[in-house]
């Protein structure tokens, strides 16, 4: 099969779907490799590179969209891209459709076959494929809202971990996954204030036997959350139901009772955020103010650290490519339940559920779609 692997072209988006070693594996196995010139390199991956393990270098995306058979990206197709998508083509990357109606109806006009990364399970019921840009995402969340509660970022003046005789921060964390564990294993590390909410009691004590002290567990249903909410000098947005767009548990009336200078991480922005004052924001322009409290929202932020985020992505999706080019995409995901469900978009069929709820689609079932 031919791999396209064009440049991102999202704002500040430096991240490439595949590295040179990604690339020897797929040309080891017979396939061809199309890369945009220069689509690595700001990610320090160099067309020298990408030519020494036999890929071919293309100047025009256009040219890569047009000559493949799978395109590999790691952020959801744009506008122009999506118009660039060719019937039967397969599209494998982040999608997050269901926070996403323009692109999601582009896709299903361009009749492709597109596996989303994030809804790809395995026997757990966990996310393989996102889990790689999550852990990413939960320890950068840390730093991030670190750095907005400084004064000259509008924030409260206040350093995370405290000082001799001045108390930490507060952090408290909406979510105990992937985000919420890493955002946890930094801000701990910070000597910070550390609370983690989630509704499951097993992953509670989990994360207890993980942090022991360090943490405070709260169940989600045993809480007052306006009130902890009010309490923290940093929020960490990292709740995640998957495929779907997050739910809102942080509302506008709880957004007015927080402190002057307080930070919000809204790491869930990419499935549509889980606080109702939030928008996406780029790294250019991460910060916004509503109510006094700084809105971190950056819809990508792994991006930020793209050659980490590279190479951590790669180790998780080189298995799943693999399959996909050499068994061609029906048998890879109907011989595989868990890659099957990654299976967002099928010749014009919406095949997961969260995503055709979302916008009042009819739900196919990948299995019918595909036979």
């Amino acid at each position: 099969m031919k791999i396209g692997v064009p440049k991102e072209i999202k704002p500040q988006e430096n991240r490439i779907g595949l590295t040179p070693d990604s690339v020897k594996v797929l040309i080891s196995n017979g396939h061809q490799v199309l890369v945009e010139n220069n689509g690595g390199f700001e990610a320090g991956f160099y067309n020298d590179q990408y030519k020494s393990v036999g890929a071919k270098i293309i100047d025009k995306a256009e040219d890569i969209f047009n000559d493949s058979d799978i395109i590999v990206k790691v952020k959801e197709p744009l506008s122009n891209e999506v118009n660039m998508i060719k019937e039967n083509q397969i599209v494998f990357t982040y999608l997050h459709l269901a926070a996403a109606k323009e692109l999601t109806e582009g896709l299903i006009k361009s009749k492709s076959v597109c596996i989303a990364y994030e809804t790809v399970t395995d026997n757990t019921g966990r996310l393989p494929l996102l889990a790689p840009m999550s852990a990413v995402a939960g320890r950068m969340s840390i730093q991030a809202g670190a750095h907005s509660l400084e004064k000259n970022q509008k924030g409260r003046g206040l350093l995370l971990g405290g000082a001799p005789g001045v108390d930490p921060a507060n952090v408290v964390i909406l979510g105990g996954g992937v985000v919420g564990e890493n955002a946890a294993l930094i801000a701990t590390g910070m000597k910070a204030n550390v609370h983690i909410v989630d509704k499951s009691v097993e992953r509670l004590e989990q994360l207890q036997k993980i942090f022991g002290d360090k943490i405070i567990p709260q169940h989600s249903d045993k809480i007052d959350l306006e009130k902890l909410v009010s309490d923290c000098d940093l929020l960490i947005g990292g709740v995640l139901i998957p495929g779907a767009e997050a739910p809102k548990l942080v509302t506008k009336d709880m957004i007015k009772k927080m402190k002057r200078g307080s930070v919000i991480v809204d790491v869930a922005i990419d499935q549509g955020g889980c606080v109702e004052t939030s928008k996406p924001t780029t790294h250019a322009n991460p910060t916004y103010i509503v109510d006094d409290v700084v809105h971190y929202c950056v819809a990508n932020m792994p991006g930020g650290v793209p050659r980490t985020s590279t190479l951590a992505l790669n180790k998780a999706t080189i298995p799943f490519l693999s399959r996909l080019a050499n068994d061609g995409y029906k048998k890879a995901l109907l011989e595989d339940h868990n890659f099957l469900a990654g299976l967002n978009v099928h010749r014009g069929n919406v095949t997961h559920k969260a995503v055709a709820d979302s916008f009042g689609h009819k739900f196919v079932t990948p299995q019918e779609a595909i036979s």
